[in-house]
């Protein structure tokens, strides 16, 4: 059974990143909520672990709606005067599947040692037990498209 079964690319993705959020759930579900209602659909989300009370989250979305999302988080500048808003575009989102990568060890190992032999910079990273989304610069979606589906006997 082959771990990767599947590669999907998403194009023209933004990666907004807030810096030194405090971390209170009230509070990111409020910049969570102010986003949706702003009618952008975000996708891949990370958060770094809490340092002094503080959170980084990165969240990506269609670059299109860079200035919406801009709009909607300029309300938390006040709640929040030490966070800074880092915006990120030009990228492009590898998702890679396998129903069976649950059960064989080594698969994301493999993954970030073909992408590091191919000098793709990683931008975030995202995983659940089948799935590893990548946001890489869009400048190198080719090689890293062409290098994963070698890797791992894709069409």
């Amino acid at each position: 059974m082959k771990p990767v079964t599947n590669l999907n690319v998403t194009q023209n993705v933004a990666m907004i990143t807030l810096d030194n959020v405090p971390n209170k759930i009230d509070l990111i579900a409020s910049i969570f909520n102010e986003v949706a209602n702003h009618g952008i659909n975000i996708d891949m989300i990370s958060q770094t672990a809490p340092y002094k009370g503080n959170i980084n989250l990165s969240f990506s979305l269609d670059e299109e709606n860079v200035p919406k999302a801009i709009s909607a988080l300029s309300k938390f500048k006040k709640e929040i005067p030490h966070m800074r808003i880092d915006i990120v575009a030009g990228l492009s989102k590898l998702s890679i599947f396998g129903e069976a990568m649950k059960d064989i060890p080594g698969v994301a190992a493999s993954l970030f040692t073909t992408l590091a032999e191919a000098g793709v910079e990683l931008k975030m990273v995202t995983t659940s037990e089948v799935d590893i989304s990548y946001l890489i610069d869009q400048k190198d979606e080719e090689k890293a498209v062409e290098i994963i589906k070698q890797r791992f006997g894709l069409e």
